[in-house]
């Protein structure tokens, strides 16, 4: 097979792996800078350029597609799409699992638990927001943020207030979250890949953080997963309509509560805590599954 990864730096550790996998299983691989791609939109024959040269016909793409570029990056998956090419994950899954708020909305309407979660866009609901996610403390984040970057844990009523105030005098986009606390600090990172969890670890934050992310300074293990955990990631990732995903769960008191899926999960921290080659799962899947005009959009919307 002919495969593409969409990734801006052919270094990072995720996408030095996928190229290792595709060609350890004797496929070809190119690595694209996604921004450096432009299209040649037309009726008859869309196509995409590169570098002053078409792209060849390629029997799937692997996006991986950082959350800045997300406009342009699914614009460049979506005209592969319209070519018939398989896409791991369709450019339309991609942009519902970057709106926030967009991708709540579906989890919650799918019946998957979640925390309390509040929107709003006037200061004079603030004081109601808090009270109906449960009161202080609360986790506020900006819609826009990534890796534990722009969010806040307010450990009173009177510190979330402020906090709320001073992102909406900036015009920022925020949720305001119950905090779980019997979490303490850990949520658990599922890789969902065509349907299944193929691993799963737990990220501990470092002392004093509420934020798990490994990024900031967190802490990874292999972690065992009950039915429900299991079953929820599983949901998730179909709910998103993404075949390979990252489900963020916390352990509550009523059970497991997804936190994010994110559409271009790292593998660095999950194959060293797991020791799972987790990329070879991946061009498994896109083995069995890439045919001409698979993807369920094929572009549209």
């Amino acid at each position: 097979m002919k495969i593409a990864i969409l990734s801006r730096n052919e270094n990072l550790y995720s996408t030095k792996r996928l190229k290792e996998a595709c060609l350890l299983r004797g496929h070809e691989v190119d690595i694209i800078d996604t921004l450096h791609c432009y299209m040649d939109i037309t009726s008859a024959r869309p196509a995409v350029r590169y570098h002053g040269k078409e792209l060849p016909k390629y029997d799937a793409i692997i996006p991986r597609i950082g959350a800045s570029v997300t406009f342009y990056g699914t614009a460049v998956a979506r005209q592969f799409e319209m070519m018939g090419t398989f896409n791991v994950n369709e450019s339309v899954a991609i942009s519902r699992s970057r709106d926030k708020l967009r991708s709540l909305q579906l989890l919650s309407r799918k019946g998957i638990g979640l925390p309390r979660t509040g929107f709003a866009s006037k200061p004079d609901n603030i004081k109601d927001l808090i009270k109906n996610v449960g009161g202080a403390p609360v986790v506020i984040k900006l819609l826009e943020g990534t890796q534990g970057i722009g969010v806040v844990l307010a450990d009173t009523a009177k510190a979330a207030e402020s906090i709320i105030e001073a992102f909406m005098g900036l015009k920022a986009n925020i949720l305001v979250q119950e905090f779980i606390k019997e979490a303490g600090g850990a949520d658990i990172r599922c890789l969902v890949i065509g349907g299944r969890v193929v691993a799963a670890m737990k990220r501990q934050g470092a002392e004093g953080e509420f934020r798990s992310n490994l990024h900031r300074g967190g802490s990874a293990e292999v972690v065992r997963l009950s039915k429900e955990e299991r079953a929820t990631a599983i949901a998730a990732a179909k709910a998103m309509g993404l075949n390979c995903c990252g489900v963020d769960l916390l352990r509550s008191h009523n059970g497991p509560m997804v936190m994010e899926v994110n559409s271009s999960p790292g593998l660095e921290g999950i194959e060293k805590a797991t020791g799972l080659d987790v990329a070879g799962k991946l061009i498994e899947f896109i083995e069995k599954n890439a045919k001409e005009n698979a993807n369920k959009t094929r572009g549209k919307g």
